[in-house]
């Protein structure tokens, strides 16, 4: 790989050079409160660059005030991740190319070229015509200006306050420079380890990959199946027990009414339009055989795939209904709803273990 953006590559490598060389110190100058710093900062940063760059920005999953939008802007000052600008644009460029040749950081060239050589190898070829929202948002035109001086200048507003409550090598390395690395690895590996080792709930023909154990280091974005197969939802993760700090504070956040228009896609349509990708690619890999083995898969596929459908139609048939009845119609119409929601739960179980077995016997991706 040949070297493009040199200004990139001497900075990473310098910070990772001082991130080593410093621990020494950074061990002698350690406490409770320079671990708060970093953390604080760590959170700050990354949230801002999820919920402000990913999902407001890149993506448009919700809009929100001009106080809200400021608010990220200046706390992905922390992230050092280069503006919301040339962020978002690189990150549309992804999702419209994804796995190609045309993708920023494609895991088609390798783990290790998706989580960092990416940087030092891509040209951007700005395109203004994919991201016209963004250039019209004089917020986000006034940060990319003047990105570099703000950057620099905040984070040593940081490390100086810092340098009140601990020593100036513990305000330097947890403060700023573990804070950066930590923010900017975590971000790298949505791109790297999310399209390699996880599990593929939702899209199957997609690299991308839900990791849970990222989702806790991310605020969220390791929920990145679901992310690639709907991106404009403003959630990552969209089951209860899921991790996604994000998708919390964009809905606290239009409560207060800092943020609107939350973008997200009906459960029943989303398992409904899963279904019929993984039907496709199933039955698209079964017509190549022509065994009984085959012919018999097919037959569970269809099967199973109509169970789904049939529960599904009924349960969206139900739901609309019931915004119509009122007193003991009503109360039979919930319980009738709830009956088709776990069943329809059950089956979609059922249509995942399936899935699993079809990937494994036929040798489909994943």
């Amino acid at each position: 790989m040949k070297i493009k953006n040199w200004s990139i590559f001497v900075f990473v490598v310098l910070y990772h050079i001082l991130l080593i060389a410093l621990i020494p110190l950074a061990i002698s100058a350690f406490s409770w409160g320079a671990f708060f710093f970093f953390l604080v900062t760590y959170i700050i940063g990354g949230m801002s660059i999820t919920a402000g760059y990913h999902r407001l920005f890149a993506h448009k999953a919700y809009a929100a005030k001009p106080f809200y939008e400021w608010t990220v802007l200046i706390g992905s000052l922390f992230a050092f991740e280069m503006s919301a600008l040339k962020w978002s644009f690189d990150h549309r460029l992804h999702h419209n190319h994804v796995d190609t040749e045309k993708d920023p950081y494609s895991i088609d060239k390798g783990f290790w070229y998706a989580h960092i050589l990416w940087l030092f190898d891509y040209e951007r070829k700005f395109d203004p015509k994919l991201v016209p929202d963004l250039l019209k948002n004089p917020r986000v035109m006034f940060q990319d200006k003047y990105y570099i001086p703000l950057a620099l200048g905040f984070n040593a507003l940081i490390v100086g306050l810092g340098c009140l409550f601990m020593s100036p090598i513990a305000s330097f390395y947890f403060g700023f420079l573990l804070r950066m690395a930590m923010v900017h690895h975590c971000t790298w590996f949505i791109n790297s380890l999310c399209h390699t080792i996880g599990a593929k709930t939702y899209a199957r023909e997609l690299s991308a990959v839900d990791n849970a154990a990222l989702a806790v280091l991310t605020f969220g974005e390791g929920y990145h199946n679901y992310h690639h197969a709907f991106a404009a939802d403003y959630r990552n993760g969209i089951r209860w027990y899921h991790f996604d700090p994000t998708k919390w504070i964009i809905w606290l956040s239009s409560k207060i009414g800092l943020t609107k228009n939350l973008r997200s896609v009906n459960s029943i349509i989303l398992l409904k339009s899963l279904v019929q990708k993984d039907r496709r690619l199933i039955l698209n890999r079964l017509s190549e055989e022509v065994d009984e083995i085959a012919s018999e898969w097919t037959q569970k596929v269809e099967t199973l795939s109509g169970q789904f459908d049939e529960i599904a139609s009924v349960l969206s048939t139900k739901v609309r209904e019931l915004k119509s009845v009122q007193g003991i119609q009503k109360v039979n119409l919930e319980k009738e709803i709830k009956a088709l929601k776990s069943s329809l739960n059950n089956t979609w179980e059922d249509w995942i273990q399936l899935t699993h077995i079809a990937a494994k016997k036929f040798e489909l991706a994943h």
